[in-house]
């Protein structure tokens, strides 16, 4: 269907990725692995035609359409969410609007015999055999399925786009794609912006609907769910397995241990023969066996082990000072602003020790929810913090808070303080910021690697009340094992804002879910709560 032929790519003079060759297939569901830096991101604009390579090509038949949805967007605000959304469908409008107005020239020309008669007919006899040919189209009410879909409501539709974020942006312009149809669709990191409602439709758009599609996400579920066939990109190569996600992982840890038993007995071959070369050099009768294998060992191509990332220490957050039984305790708490009610009559006692998931659509309460719990709002109703209770926050935007003027090191060295200043390149290196990396300015990191930076510093305050606010954006699946780890093992009180279920999976024993200005309390982890919405969605669909 669309060949991806020996392409490579030069950065800084050396390879990203070299003769790298692949085939993309109708209805293939491709995850694009590989840790931050390998190209994945690369990789996809080339195939989407935003990048070329060094050398090398993809080739596609004609009248191939691909869509491209990258990390971010530059999106104009010139109408509602409505009309930019329906530019879905502007090749098939103006189609029906040139029909439309060959005909109505058609109707008042006279001019029968003429050539540029016959040219008006021969124009309207082409647009309308390709406008017939797509299946008709009633482009409001898909317009209307797919944004609801992706999480707006009905009163969303008329506001212009400018009133919105960018991660509601994100869902406009991913709403034009699945519109568009496309024989390949090509998605980099979509769920970072979408609640777990949302994410749960969208897997079900592209398994059921879509045609061939590739995604790069940090998201396993979200990749596990969707997809069939996994990329691996390493070390300038990649590796092509039909399996899912969680199968590759296995597959991956079988080729370097086959990788590894093969380099071991290519290094004791090369040891005993460098041995037999050192013992016999001098010696008369043994020089052609000697030449021979210098030979031989001058001609060896080395077997090469894929690169794995053991730069991961076992993280812990410093032990937390003791806090009062409930740290937190909201009763009757309203928070409007205007006429718009975000909650009404909020109540939650969150115990010392626990660690619970705010949950629910964007823009429905849980982030104004920390923001109270931080004293950062005003609100009606109740609000208390036990004594000695200690805050630590991390936000969406916590990384653009960094100064961008420092180094790596020296963001950490300054605010470290005690015996953990001895251990600064030890914890940037179980971030991934080993060697070389720790003298990076921050102006120079991308997206995950500054977060992942804003999270060390975390690490280094001690506090019993951790409030994270959407941690895992950007970040890739190992820092995200890292975290996890170290939270699991956080001796504090946890409160975790995330619409990464994997993440939240054996993390979160309770769950507050934000909806319908409302917080209802649900004595279940992650699954648990997943397991019964979606209970509760089907008798409310058999009820209508």
């Amino acid at each position: 269907m669309i060949s991806v032929d020996a392409l490579t790519v030069l950065h800084g003079g050396s390879p990203l990725f070299s003769n790298v060759s692949f085939s993309i297939n109708e209805n293939d569901k491709i995850a694009l692995m590989g840790k931050n830096g390998a190209g994945k991101s690369t990789l996809l604009k080339i195939i989407a035609g935003e990048s070329k390579a060094s050398s090398g090509g993809v080739s596609a038949p004609k009248d191939f359409v691909i869509s491209y949805l990258p990390q971010h967007l530059l999106t104009e605000d010139d109408c509602s969410v409505f009309d930019e959304t329906a530019k879905a469908f502007a090749s098939y409008l103006d189609m029906k609007t040139e029909i439309e107005r060959l005909n109505e020239e058609l109707t008042v020309r006279t001019d029968y015999d003429s050539d540029e008669y016959y040219k008006i007919i021969e124009k309207v006899s082409e647009i309308s055999e390709k406008f017939y040919a797509i299946e008709e189209v009633n482009y409001e009410a898909e317009v209307e399925k797919v944004l609801l879909g992706l999480g707006f409501v009905r009163e969303d539709f008329q506001r212009p786009t400018s009133e919105f974020s960018g991660g509601w942006r994100m869902r406009i312009e991913l709403a034009k794609i699945l519109l568009q149809k496309p024989d390949l669709i090509l998605l980099d990191e979509p769920t970072n912006h979408l609640d777990i409602e949302s994410i749960q439709w969208l897997e079900d758009f592209l398994t059921e609907k879509a045609k061939a599609v590739i995604v790069i996400s940090h998201d396993r579920a979200f990749v596990d769910n969707i997809t069939t066939r996994t990329i691996e990109v390493t070390m300038g190569r990649i590796y092509d397995y039909k399996a899912k996600y969680s199968h590759y992982l296995e597959l991956r840890k079988e080729r370097r241990e086959h990788q590894q038993k093969a380099y071991d007995e290519q290094q004791k071959m090369i040891a005993d023969n460098m041995q037999f070369i050192e013992r016999f050099k001098g010696t008369y009768s043994k020089t052609l066996q000697v030449q021979s294998r210098v030979k031989m060992l001058e001609k060896l191509d080395i077997v090469e082990i894929d690169e794995v990332d053991n730069s991961a220490l076992r993280l812990r957050f410093p032990p937390a000072p003791r806090s009062g039984k409930y740290p937190v305790v909201v009763e009757e708490l309203t928070k409007t602003y205007g006429d718009h009610v975000v909650f009404k009559n909020a109540s939650m006692t969150i115990e010392r020790g626990q660690k619970v998931a705010f949950v629910g659509k964007n823009g429905e309460g849980k982030s104004t929810m920390l923001k109270a719990i931080m004293g950062q709002i005003e609100f009606e109703g109740k609000l208390e913090l036990a004594q000695n209770t200690q805050i630590g926050y991390f936000a969406q935007n916590q990384a653009s808070l960094l100064d961008e003027n420092l180094t790596v090191f020296d963001t950490i060295d300054r605010i470290a303080v005690g015996e953990i200043r001895s251990k600064v390149k030890d914890l940037l290196g179980a971030f991934m910021f080993g060697g070389d990396n720790s003298m990076k300015k921050v102006k120079v990191l991308s997206g995950g690697e500054k977060t992942r930076l804003a999270m060390i510093k975390l690490l280094l305050e001690p506090v019993n009340l951790l409030i994270l606010d959407e941690p895992t954006n950007h970040l890739d699946m190992k820092t995200k094992d890292i975290i996890k780890d170290a939270l699991k093992a956080f001796d504090g009180t946890l409160i975790l804002v995330s619409h990464d279920r994997d993440f939240l999976d054996g993390l979160a024993g309770k769950v507050f879910e934000f909806g319908n200005k409302r917080v209802r309390e649900h004595f279940e982890d992650i699954n648990g709560f997943l397991r019964n919405k979606k209970l509760e969605n089907l008798r409310e669909v058999e009820r209508k």
